[in-house]
């Protein structure tokens, strides 16, 4: 995935309480820093590998940002958004992560992949006619934005609507353009997006989003409402703060959850990389460290997602890093 999303979801830390999805920010500088405090043991060194997996976020750390369809409340006919829903349906976090890399890796087009995915899926067989007429679906200026939007475009064309998608841009651009139905439906994460509502409706008061994707949703509807957004059925699919290890880090030292991590990594040997803001954000190191108790030997500075994390953990500089949870580095083959 490209920056696109971390660096428009960025802003919505300083609008909300809660860093939810922007929990770690955009890129910095590399570098290594000094040795973390309670970093006692042996740790776990790198281990260098070309396939990077994602460790099982046991104790649930992140909150649930979920992929689902934010629809202009005049455009939410009942077709409209069992269409979107259908999509919903079938979309799951390790077929997003496979789109993702036919777009990015593999240099399919958007709409390539995405019609790929649609037939493949039966995602538009038998979806109902609604009353038709024209619909601007709008994108982030991300890949995966971009792919969920023409997902959306096919799911309404099935549906009889005129189907258009546009690149808008960031959260802070495409929000307002929803609410006053200059486009009428973008693809959206719930946490994040509760939390973004929650900023412009309450002024950023207590967190609203939470692990529990049901609590979180139900959430992000009540604020929906005071605004004119309806919002459709979350997918299975979630795009979250994630970190990853080599493969052969996984096999070497046993570790396929962020608990096992830090039952069996904790120490001095441990290299965490990541943006320099995992060091405060509350859904980075700080979580790690109170949720799961990892005490890591030292900390790289690096990127949110990016580049040089992953050179990093492919080379075996870096122990765990911080790599969205559908990026296409988690691809198998």
């Amino acid at each position: 995935m490209r920056a696109g999303k971390r660096l428009s979801i960025a802003v919505v830390s300083a609008v909300a309480a809660a860093g939810v999805l922007a929990g770690c920010g955009e890129a910095g500088s590399s570098g290594t820093e000094a040795p973390q405090q309670a970093a006692a043991g042996e740790g776990c060194a790198p281990v260098a590998g070309q396939q990077l997996i994602a460790l099982d976020d046991d104790k649930a750390l992140q909150n649930a940002d979920n992929i689902i369809p934010a629809v202009h409340g005049k455009a939410a006919t009942p077709q409209l958004v069992a269409a979107l829903d259908k999509l919903s349906a079938v979309l799951d976090t390790p077929k997003l992560v496979q789109l993702n890399k036919a777009v990015d890796e593999d240099r399919k087009s958007a709409q390539s992949a995405a019609q790929e995915f649609a037939t493949a899926n039966g995602t538009a067989d038998g979806v109902a006619k609604g009353p038709g007429g024209r619909i601007t679906v709008g994108a982030g200026n991300f890949t995966e934005s971009e792919i969920i939007a023409e997902l959306y475009k096919i799911q309404l064309t099935a549906a009889g609507y005129q189907v258009t998608v546009q690149q808008i841009g960031n959260r802070e651009l495409y929000e307002p353009a929803l609410e006053k139905g200059e486009i009428q439906i973008v693809p959206e994460y719930a946490a994040t997006m509760a939390e973004f509502l929650n900023g412009k409706v309450n002024s950023g008061g207590e967190p609203v989003s939470s692990p529990d994707v049901d609590a979180t949703v139900t959430a992000l509807r009540g604020l929906g409402e005071k605004v004119g957004l309806t919002f459709g059925a979350p997918a299975a699919a979630q795009n979250q703060n994630a970190f990853a290890v080599t493969k052969e880090f996984s096999e070497k030292y046993g570790v396929r959850t962020l608990s096992e991590l830090a039952g069996k990594c904790s120490g001095v040997a441990t290299v965490l990389g990541g943006p320099p803001e995992c060091q405060e954000r509350p859904f980075c190191k700080p979580g790690l460290e109170k949720t799961y108790g990892l005490a890591v030997g030292s900390f790289s500075s690096l990127d949110g997602g990016g580049p040089l994390t992953k050179t990093a953990l492919r080379n075996g500089t870096v122990s765990v890093g911080l790599v969205f949870s559908t990026d296409a580095a988690y691809a198998q083959g």
